[in-house]
């Protein structure tokens, strides 16, 4: 047992009092530091309420494509004029202790902070509404100590300066929406048609979800989202006594009804690409579409708008007008991931719905390309044979069978190279490549190549039937054309804020992702799509539209019961159709499978029409031979419909075809024995 002398005592005291003393000073520094902070912004007096600069938004040419007004949407109501429910829904999800705190809530700061320590990562906030207010008014978005300080006095200027009620009025009307609408007046009329005081409990907790991110919770966008936002707005209301549980109950229940007016709606050029575009500076870089919309930016995008037009006026006039069919278009650098045009509908002010970046579709046969680039890592090669026959497969242990069909039931009943089956796209190669290689491999590759949705391991999802986003499957093709870059579809190339500083860049690092020789015969091999000399037992499934191409594609075609999709590529650029309905129909005409090709070829063309003709270049590692595309072994002189195909090194068959010898030696003889009855003929005429 330690004994405590007077000496350790006296020692131990002497560390107490100065560390009373340094725990003193630091007070007295912190306090004076507050104190400092806030008479400096009481000196500074009321902040200006002023209306934020418009932010100003560019395409590729440097022409404008939008402008972002802030006032255009935003009708200033004072509370009086304002439903309860909308004040009590955004107190409980926003600031429980708006009324209680002087601008910072301490005690959700150190809750946040404490969450954010557990999850090593920003996952709570701890902003209180006149924080929000304050950085919405007049802050940048920088992440930066100077930028919080701002907030903190901003905040401290708001809270001085205007009642609590100033402060809350002044929030609910410049909060931004979704859709370009400001302040929950403007929003209760683009949303319900009504006013803001006509507002029921489940409307207003329903929009009071918005602000925290109107791309994802607005339900013109995500009508599940929007609204499981609105159920956890009503049970905080009614933990936090604003309602009652029979309020709870009635308004859980209301169906909402929704109100959409055209005229509400900011078209501008490209509507859809500027939704993508706001989305992904939010989502993918953290800027706050709050920002965004009120800064006084300059955003440079990589929008192209001639080819925008291009595809805007072939899905109009392609389409017939009597039709419901809609349609996803994305063209896309193959070498930067630039999006140069998307459309997203048939109609942006009849639906805001993004088809080609929110929806996912069955992607039928396109996605085979993956899983052949897959295959040829596993050792694969356009020379790779199996027998295309009606087929029952065994999967899960022996527990389940799945049988599936050519298109029309057309089979070789005879082994079929993998150059042809991806070419006539024949469905029992791909299912047996797939059970081959292992199911597990097509879905590594689908993460590998950026599909968000996870392809499951069963036998179908050879022929397309895990859904996936257009815009992420037209990424996927850009980086087989590419050579095996990693790409991401990006929107923007630049930002500026209201000074002219870059606060964002787009980085343009390559980094090698894919096996480059796989990727280019994978490429090479979806050529054969258009190639029409190919002999086999049915027609290339790009036959209808390869007399219009004049030059060099890489592509894929896919199909089922409701979606038609054509993906494809040349060197230069990368372009996906996808065309459909949104639910509940089925594409039973002949013509309305036939727009997504038509719209692709005819956009390749003549988005392409001035630039160079080019071929994919083949990489250091591959070889070339002539082959028979139906035996796959190096062509002889008789072989029909020979084909220049790659290889990875290594790989290329030694073997000659020999199916034709006896053909050849035939046509030998009679080509000599003409020659003789050709010789004789002229000696007998000359001899006459």
């Amino acid at each position: 047992m330690d004994v405590i002398t007077p000496k350790r005592i006296k020692i131990t005291l002497k560390t107490i009092r100065a560390l009373t003393f340094i725990g003193l000073l630091f007070f007295v520094f912190l306090s004076t530091v507050i104190l400092s902070v806030v008479l400096y912004a009481k000196w500074q007096g009321p902040p200006s309420l002023a209306v934020p600069q418009s932010t100003i938004i560019y395409a590729n040419d440097g022409s404008t494509i939008g402008e972002l007004h802030n006032g255009q949407k935003r009708y200033w109501v004072n509370l009086d004029h304002i439903s309860e429910h909308v004040l009590n829904a955004t107190l409980a999800i926003e600031d429980q202790n708006f009324h209680k705190h002087n601008g910072f809530d301490y005690k959700r700061i150190a809750g946040a902070a404490l969450a954010d320590l557990k999850a090593m990562a920003k996952v709570q906030g701890a902003s209180t509404i006149t924080q929000q207010y304050a950085r919405n008014l007049y802050l940048e978005h920088e992440k930066t100590w100077k930028r919080k300080f701002n907030e903190a006095l901003y905040t401290i200027r708001l809270e001085q300066n205007y009642s609590k009620k100033q402060i809350l009025e002044g929030y609910l009307n410049t909060i931004y929406y979704g859709h370009g609408v400001y302040g929950i007046e403007a929003a209760a009329n683009y949303y319900f048609g009504k006013s803001a005081k006509e507002l029921t409990l489940a409307e207003a907790a329903l929009l009071a979800g918005i602000p925290k991110g109107p791309n994802l919770y607005s339900p013109y966008i995500n009508k599940e989202k929007a609204e499981k936002r609105q159920s956890i707005i009503l049970e905080i209301m009614k933990k936090e006594n604003y309602i009652s549980e029979k309020e709870l109950d009635t308004a859980g229940n209301q169906k909402l009804v929704y109100k959409i007016k055209t005229d509400n709606i900011q078209k501008g050029i490209a509507p859809y690409f500027q939704d993508a575009m706001m989305s992904s500076l939010e989502n993918e870089y953290q800027i706050d579409e709050q920002m965004i919309q009120t800064q006084g930016l300059k955003i440079y995008t990589t929008l192209d708008p001639d080819m925008q037009e291009i595809a805007e006026e072939l899905v109009e006039q392609s389409i017939d007008e009597k039709s419901d069919i809609q349609a996803g278009f994305v063209a896309m650098d193959p070498k930067t991931g630039y999006v140069k045009a998307l459309i997203g509908g048939r109609d942006y002010a009849e639906s805001p719905f993004n088809r080609a970046t929110q929806a996912k579709r069955q992607p039928g046969s396109s996605i085979k390309p993956l899983l052949y680039y897959a295959a040829v890592t596993k050792g694969f090669t356009p020379s790779t044979e199996m027998k295309s026959e009606p087929t029952s497969f065994t999967y899960d242990n022996g527990k389940a069978n799945y049988k599936p069909s050519n298109y029309n039931d057309y089979y070789a009943d005879d082994f079929i190279t993998m150059l042809e089956a991806i070419a006539l796209s024949d469905n029992i190669f791909a299912v047996k490549t797939h059970m081959f290689i292992g199911m597990e491999e097509l879905a590594k590759t689908g993460e590998l190549f950026g599909l968000s949705s996870k392809i499951k391991q069963i036998p179908s999802t050879a022929l397309g039937t895990s859904p996936v986003r257009l815009i992420e499957l037209v990424n996927a093709y850009g980086m087989l054309g590419n050579g095996g870059n990693k790409i991401t579809p990006k929107f923007v190339t630049k930002i500026e804020n209201a000074d002219g500083e870059v606060i964002y860049k787009a980085d343009k690092t390559k980094e090698q992702l894919l096996n480059e020789q796989a990727a280019f015969v994978t490429t090479h091999m979806m050529t054969g799509m258009f190639d029409t000399s190919l002999n086999s037992y049915t027609s290339v499934t790009g036959h209808s539209i390869a007399d219009a191409l004049t030059r060099e594609y890489a592509g894929k075609s896919g199909t089922t019961s409701t979606d038609s999709w054509m993906v494809g590529m040349s060197p230069q650029l990368v372009t996906g159709v996808w065309t459909g309905y949104d639910k509940g129909k089925t594409i039973n005409l002949v013509q309305e499978r036939s727009y997504a090709k038509n719209i692709w070829a005819t956009f390749m063309e003549k988005a392409l029409d001035d630039q160079s003709v080019k071929a994919f270049t083949p990489p250091d590692g591959v070889v070339g031979a002539y082959i028979n595309p139906e035996s796959g072994k190096l062509a002889t002189k008789g072989c029909p419909g020979k084909r220049y195909t790659y290889f990875i090194t290594g790989t290329e068959p030694t073997e000659y075809c020999e199916d034709h010898i006896d053909e050849v030696e035939e046509n030998d003889a009679n080509e000599k024995k003409q020659e003789e009855d050709r010789w004789f003929d002229k000696l007998f005429k000359w001899w006459d």
